[in-house]
């Protein structure tokens, strides 16, 4: 009996360093399309223009760069995918100092390319929704749902064997205008951790950022725990075994 032979195990470049560059470049070219978006908005597209580009810029890059690293771009995502064994926990890390690096590179680019006043008048795209301190739990409680939303579409289309789409980045994509027209007037649907601390650290703008953190990373603490123990396939929730 002819045994087949074994396909080669990836080489380590490819195993670990080329999914860390996908992420770092990824999360650039999206911070960049959407701080663009933001510092040069017109004024009479309202949240239009920048949903828009937030939407299509992550749906594109996932679609053409998701077999390489899966497409994360966020640090939610990857704190999600890998509580659903869909990122080994040793790549974690590297891949969140990819995404903010990416994050910091493309505000840096954004910031390059845009005329001064209009950086300075929208704070370089970094996020300023919170005004008052009574706004914090409304905006929290925007950013941990817009977020679950998010997630529950990524989890659900690329990591769950029964739900998964070859239309995951489409929907990841439409997901992310939806939500940014939603409540982008409530808490400027971040959503994504990389996207708050690139611009923050550039226009040097930390007003509240830690809202920024807290409700996408509750949201992939709280997502994981849901799919693992409600809504995944019997091979996802077997993995509690």
């Amino acid at each position: 009996m002819e045994v087949p032979p074994k396909r080669p195990r990836p080489h380590w470049y490819e195993r670990h360093a080329q999914p860390c560059l996908a992420e770092l470049l990824g999360t650039a070219l999206f911070i960049f399309t959407g701080c663009l978006a933001v510092l040069e908005d017109s004024g009479g597209t309202g949240r239009l223009q920048p949903a828009l580009a937030h939407g299509l810029a992550l749906g594109v890059t996932v679609a053409v760069l998701g077999d390489i690293s899966g497409g994360h771009f966020n640090p939610a995502v990857s704190l999600a995918v890998c509580l659903l064994r869909g990122l080994h926990i040793t790549m974690l890390v590297p891949y969140w100092l990819s995404q903010l690096c990416g994050g910091v590179i493309g505000a840096g680019l954004a910031k390059a390319v845009a005329p001064s006043e209009h950086f300075r008048n929208a704070s370089g795209g970094a996020f300023g929704a919170i005004r008052a301190e009574e706004q914090v739990p409304a905006v929290l409680v925007a950013e941990l749902v817009l977020s679950s939303f998010l997630l529950l579409v990524v989890c659900m289309g690329t990591v769950n064997g029964r739900t998964c789409t070859p239309l995951a980045p489409l929907c990841i994509g439409l997901t992310v205008t939806a939500d940014i027209l939603a409540g982008g007037g409530v808490s400027g649907a971040c959503m994504n951790p990389a996207r708050a601390f690139g611009p923050a650290l550039v226009a040097n703008h930390w007003d509240h950022h830690w809202v920024y953190w807290a409700g996408p990373m509750g949201a992939a603490l709280l997502v994981g725990a849901l799919v693992r123990l409600l809504l995944g396939d019997q091979a996802t929730r077997l993995l509690l075994k």
